[in-house]
């Protein structure tokens, strides 16, 4: 009899302990699955968000133009901000964000946005604008409110997300970018004032300063009104006409980068200039001299620039007429993570790192 009741006993005590282990798994259970359903809307609206960051710093690093020496930075953040509102996060339109204008070192060094005003922006500071737009309290409708996670005592999650755009002189030229025509550095002396940003002006005319580019042979130097030219092969090692005249159509076939080696051509090719498109504008390589000495063999690109050509004349002289020119954009061209010197183009805006 005793036996009976002590087996009765043990059975009781083993469903309670049952219940209480199921209750503590049924817990668990609705605890977790709260979790995975509530952070995976917390996912979604983080995309949204950062989707939204990135288009509105894209669109605020595309008004800090056309001028790269003195960026619109009251225009950029304006821009940046209106575009935010083009965004929504489940469903519900956004309404501001936190813009900051500024520098942005690619080198990290230092690290984050320079806020302005900055003395003398170094080599590797890039004009930029940073936005982060977040879902908390008094912004875009308040924190994500959780729908499960409540039974674990929690009811809202903040979430925001940040993205910055630059822009930058260019210092890497994709294919097709580059016109085959390398300049001498010494025109910028002459005709580019790196303290305005700008073209330097005919007095005459108020104008951009005409001058004419053509072979090293025909115009030594940086002259008055001309300075030295000579078609390039970029990174071919090819001499014939034809090839000058497929790159004049066609640009680099292969990316090219400030620092990289590209082919300067001997002779005049004076048949060339019947090919040269105008009015055109164009991006050319700016090596650092250009003589005797260096045609027929490579000499390193130091920078790309825009030039807008008026003319081109194939007599005994030979030369391109034309000037340069700034907020020129240059297309498939990136600012990269070298220095880049700004001698008129401009890139596209892209995301930084």
């Amino acid at each position: 009899m005793q036996s009976r009741k002590s087996h009765r006993a043990a059975r009781e005590r083993q469903r309670g302990a049952v219940a209480v282990m199921t209750a503590l798994c049924l817990t668990a259970l609705v605890g977790t699955t709260a979790l995975a359903v509530d952070l995976g809307r917390a996912w979604v609206v983080r995309n949204e968000l950062q989707n939204a960051a990135d288009a509105a710093a894209l669109a605020g690093a595309g008004s800090l133009g056309p001028n790269y020496a003195s960026p619109n930075w009251t225009q950029a953040a304006a821009k940046a901000q209106s575009a935010i509102t083009l965004n929504k996060t489940e469903g519900v339109a956004l309404v501001t964000a936190q813009v900051q204008t500024g520098y942005w070192n690619v080198k990290g060094t230092p690290a984050g946005m320079q806020a302005l005003p900055v003395p003398a922006p170094g080599a590797y500071d890039r004009p930029a604008v940073q936005v982060t737009v977040s879902r908390a309290a008094g912004q875009n409708g308040g924190p994500l409110s959780l729908v499960l996670a409540p039974v674990l005592g929690i009811t809202t999650m903040p979430i925001s997300a940040t993205a910055v755009a630059v822009i930058s002189a260019p210092g890497y030229a994709g294919p097709g970018a580059l016109f085959p025509q390398a300049i001498s550095q010494c025109l910028y002396s002459a005709y580019w004032n790196s303290t305005t940003g700008q073209p330097v002006n005919d007095p005459a005319t108020g104008q951009p300063q005409e001058f004419k580019i053509g072979s090293a042979y025909n115009y030594p130097g940086c002259a008055a009104g001309m300075g030295s030219g000579q078609w390039t092969s970029f990174q071919l090692n090819v001499q014939d006409v034809t090839s000058i005249r497929n790159l004049i159509a066609n640009g680099n076939p292969t990316p090219m980068q400030i620092g990289d080696m590209t082919w300067i051509q001997s002779g005049l090719k004076n048949s060339i200039y019947n090919n040269v498109p105008y009015p055109a504008d164009v991006l050319l390589p700016v090596v650092a001299s250009l003589g005797s000495g260096t045609t027929g063999s490579t000499v390193p690109i130091v920078a790309f620039a825009p030039f807008h050509i008026d003319n081109a004349n194939n007599g005994s002289n030979p030369y391109i007429s034309g000037h340069f020119i700034a907020g020129y954009k240059a297309a498939s061209a990136s600012g990269g993570s070298g220095s880049a010197t700004y001698y008129g183009a401009v890139t596209a805006p892209s995301l930084a790192n």
